[in-house]
């Protein structure tokens, strides 16, 4: 797998073979298969200077401290463990 940037500020519609369309939004990264990279359409974008070809192992660096954090919510309603008064009042 190959690590693909957008290097333009706008989004962007990468072209993969079999038809497939890889969406990038400004200054976003995706992932590509390693034979995708040698697609016509694909190779312009690259030489037009649009899409960065990043290297494997600084997006894997760049990834390995997200993917241990703890996924801390910051929606939706607080714990359910109150008690509720019943009985005689």
């Amino acid at each position: 797998m190959k690590s693909i940037q957008n290097k333009t500020t706008g989004p962007l519609r990468v072209p993969l073979p079999r038809g497939k369309v890889l969406h990038l939004g400004p200054h976003k990264t995706g992932q590509i298969n390693d034979p995708a990279a040698e697609h016509p359409p694909f190779k312009k974008l690259v030489e037009a200077g649009k899409i960065e070809i990043v290297e494997e192992g600084a997006q894997a660096a760049a990834s390995a401290g997200v993917g241990s954090a703890v996924h801390v919510s910051s929606q939706g309603a607080g714990p359910k463990n109150t008690m509720r008064k019943t009985g005689d009042r």
